[in-house]
């Protein structure tokens, strides 16, 4: 397979490029992962991920893969040493700066969004909206949270650090993992305030992972249960519902009304 990075192409090269080309842009975050995972899980997760999308689909899809974006919105991890976030309006200004060189510098006007990071979800759908009106993208926003397992319907969700994150960084990054410290699931939290500050379809709540309630040590999950074998499975399942996006995102390019 060539290399798909856009980053490896001359400046002569990018005429390989189309229209119907799509630019694969992943974005992370720079926050705590309890104990045992680094800051930069969700960069690490985003960009392989990515990458694997794009050596899967690389070419039924003519993807092209875009230097990840590392930082997100993690106010919700403000309360640790190492959490860094975009502000909103730092976070829409990079993405509607990087929106109009795209427009200004490639022929490609499909981008899909590779997002590591369940805060980003709300400013990404939201500009999703303007960077299709305001530079003429045609864009989608794969948010791997929410493909990896399902919430259940009783008990402890994985939310955090717990055994979903921690079972796809051993099958992504198993070096960056610090096995040693793994813990078991806290006694202290409440499931039951976990789903109501957090999963609440109908309230929204500025939550952190530094209340005890909720977390501990950062974790709200259990990473006890992770395993190389249950990351595999997530992965599988996150490039399967890639590949039905990348067809959907060429779909709504075909249908796009013309001016």
């Amino acid at each position: 397979m060539k290399d798909r990075a856009l980053g490896s192409l001359t400046f002569e090269e990018v005429s390989h490029l189309g229209a119907r080309s799509v630019l694969v842009l992943p974005v992370g975050s720079m926050e705590q992962h309890g104990p045992h995972l680094p800051l930069d899980t969700d960069a690490i997760l985003a960009e392989r991920i990515a990458h694997a999308i794009t050596a899967r689909f690389g070419e039924a899809f003519d993807l092209w893969q875009l230097p990840i974006l590392p930082l997100g919105l993690s106010r919700e991890h403000a309360w640790t040493a190492g959490t860094l976030s975009l502000s909103v309006t730092g976070m829409t200004t990079f993405l509607r700066e990087l929106a109009r060189e795209i427009a200004r510098a490639l022929p490609a006007r499909n981008l899909m969004i590779v997002n590591g990071h369940g805060g980003n979800r709300g400013i990404l759908e939201v500009l999703g909206y303007e960077l299709t009106a305001d530079f003429g993208l045609n864009v989608c926003a794969l948010h791997t949270g929410a493909l990896m397992s399902p919430v259940p319907a009783v008990g402890m969700p994985e939310i955090h650090a717990g055994k979903d994150e921690t079972s796809l960084m051993l099958a992504l990054a198993p070096d960056r993992v610090r096995r040693e410290r793994i813990g078991g699931p806290a006694r202290s939290v409440d499931d039951a305030k976990v789903r109501a500050t957090i999963l609440d379809p109908g309230v929204s709540w500025p939550w952190s992972s530094g209340d005890p309630r909720i977390a501990d040590h950062g974790v709200i999950g259990d990473a006890s249960g992770a395993s190389v074998e249950h990351g595999r499975v997530i992965l599988d399942r996150i490039l399967e519902a890639a590949g039905a996006a990348l067809q959907r995102l060429l779909d709504n390019q075909d249908l796009a009304p013309t001016t």
